[in-house]
């Protein structure tokens, strides 16, 4: 992160690398920007976008998610971007080709979606 002074005194902010994390759930879709240390750029969710009800966990409201953070993204003229995708929702591929483009490099796609390794320790047996 860079910031360059102008000739009134103020500041802008360059941001060359930025990470999108993608967060899709059974009911909602949410997608965050933030730069490389982790401070949120922006954001932007299905129900921001007027969807309501069923309707905010659908493939088109994800893209219209995606498409909205890209806008964002073009704004900030942020260059290069990694993707992160979280959860096990239906619009993780609608979200996920709204970024690929050729507006901006797209580094890296990973799925962090957290699984369970073996789960928790059973409870002991019962004696009688």
């Amino acid at each position: 992160m860079y910031y360059n002074k102008f000739k009134n005194n103020s500041f802008k902010e360059e941001i060359f690398y930025a990470i999108v994390k993608i967060n899709v759930t059974y009911n909602n879709t949410s997608v965050v920007l933030t730069d490389k240390l982790g401070n949120v750029l922006s954001w932007e969710t299905s129900g921001h976008c007027g969807f309501k009800g069923a309707k905010k966990s659908t493939p088109f409201a994800a893209q219209l998610v995606g498409e909205k953070i890209k806008q964002k993204i073009i704004d900030k003229e942020i260059k290069k971007i990694a993707i992160e995708i979280k959860g096990p929702g239906s619009g993780r591929e609608s979200a996920l080709r709204a970024f690929i483009s050729d507006d901006f490099d797209v580094l890296s796609i990973k799925d962090v979606t957290p699984l369970p390794h073996n789960g928790c320790r059973l409870p002991k047996k019962r004696r009688i």
